[in-house]
């Protein structure tokens, strides 16, 4: 229930995450295009302004992860849009997961298993 109070804000975090990540790789793949075919010679305008952005755009996704840090939860891939909620069930610790474009935190895993071992939540999973 906490995790899910949280969503519209954590949602409009990670949408912000999602986007500009996208953007970030999109201007990598560009700087490796342009650099590839300056080899040899200074870098060019072009060259020096995707760094900059390249360099923002991170900055900028950094700021993003710190922000789910200070709500407890965890960036785990920035592409997808997923994060994992710390919590307990049933007196060990587990990570609740949600994704963008999920109506509501409906999965967990155990806290080594990750994405790949996401499993349904139920109400009386959760203590």
């Amino acid at each position: 229930e906490q995790a899910n109070r949280t969503l519209p804000l954590v949602r409009k975090i990670v949408d912000d995450v999602v986007q500009q990540h996208r953007r970030w790789r999109e201007a990598i793949l560009e700087l490796d295009l342009v650099a590839s075919s300056n080899r040899g010679e200074e870098p060019s305008e072009r060259a020096r302004a995707l760094e900059r952005t390249v360099q923002s755009l991170a900055r900028e996704i950094d700021g993003y992860k710190r922000e789910l840090e200070d709500l407890g939860i965890q960036l785990k891939d920035p592409r997808l849009g997923l994060v994992d909620f710390p919590s307990e069930m049933n007196g060990r610790a587990v990570l609740l997961c949600w994704r963008l474009g999920e109506p509501e935190v409906q999965f967990w895993h155990e806290v080594d298993s990750g994405y790949a071992g996401r499993q349904p939540l139920s109400r009386e999973l959760v203590g």
